[in-house]
């Protein structure tokens, strides 16, 4: 993330404090590739440190995932799988292929709208998937905001209190290559049934 540097991102959250923390994190959950692991990590540092108040840094870290979700979801059911089929298009990609991989998320969507948070890049594409496999919306609301409330206290109640011992740049590395490896686990038993049908059909 280049474009928002750490030293960006803190100066913001000096500046704008609980709105910072809040509206990245709508916008990243809402579809946008925005940095809110490191936004919610500097709104619990500043807390640690005094600045910000630690249930106000919380709140507005769960707020701004559950609306942003929202968001993520209404867009994918209103247009999202016609996008997805484009996108398949220009990569030449199997519309066919792209349904199963559509239909194996719609297994698992309590799941990955629970656990997504704590992945790299899923955090982002969570909600659109959900509403564009059509996941039943009040479903998606429990796990939503269960899920925002379970990763927004993690996060912000390990910022709080380990940023007082580690420098918040080795704690935002570590934090990215954990959802770095989580993602890579996911897409590893996401893609684990097609490559079993690609070994069989070759054998």
């Amino acid at each position: 993330m280049e474009l928002f540097s750490l030293e960006l991102l803190t100066a913001w959250a000096h500046q704008f404090g609980y709105g910072l923390v809040f509206l990245g994190i709508l916008l990243e959950n809402a579809g946008i590739p925005l940095p809110g692991e490191t936004i919610v990590l500097l709104g619990g540092w500043l807390a640690g440190s005094g600045e910000l108040d630690f249930w106000g840094v919380f709140c507005c870290a769960v707020a701004g995932a559950s609306i942003g979700d929202n968001c993520g979801y209404w867009l994918g059911r209103w247009g999202g799988m016609n996008v997805l089929l484009r996108l398949a298009q220009i990569f030449r990609l199997p519309e066919q292929e792209v349904l199963k991989a559509r239909d194996r998320f719609g297994q698992n969507a309590d799941r990955a709208v629970f656990l997504g948070r704590f992945i790299t890049f899923l955090r982002i594409f969570a909600g659109p998937l959900a509403g564009m496999v059509g996941m039943p919306y009040q479903r998606f609301v429990f796990f939503n905001i269960a899920g925002a409330i379970t990763w927004g206290g993690i996060m912000v109640t390990l910022s709080y209190t380990a940023g007082k011992f580690v420098p918040l740049t080795t704690l935002a590395q570590y934090t990215l290559q954990f959802g770095m490896l989580a993602l890579l686990v996911a897409l590893t038993w996401f893609a684990l049934p097609w490559l079993k049908r690609s070994v069989s059909q070759n054998l």
